[in-house]
């Protein structure tokens, strides 16, 4: 099963969200929904990025590597600036 790391960004504080899940429709619907307790404050959310691996251990590692670098330029390059 494929796996994605995903990049959501607050429309309310323009604030960005990084996860990891096998299915992104699903997962932006449950951000938006609230019912997430750590966003559900910041919702509504829209998907600015997304990359597809082949496994979580896979997908678990370039999120924790996009995690390191939210807020510097590599971060604002991977995601076009948005």
């Amino acid at each position: 099963m494929a796996h994605y790391v995903y990049i959501l960004k607050s429309l309310r504080d323009l604030k960005y969200y990084i996860g990891e899940t096998h299915d992104i429709q699903a997962r932006l619907e449950y951000h938006n929904a609230g019912k997430q307790r750590s966003t559900k404050h910041r919702i509504p959310f829209t998907l600015v990025y997304s990359e597809i691996f082949a496994t979580r251990t896979e997908a678990l590692q370039r999120e924790k590597l996009v995690k390191s670098w939210k807020g510097g330029n590599t971060f604002t390059a991977l995601i076009g600036g948005t």
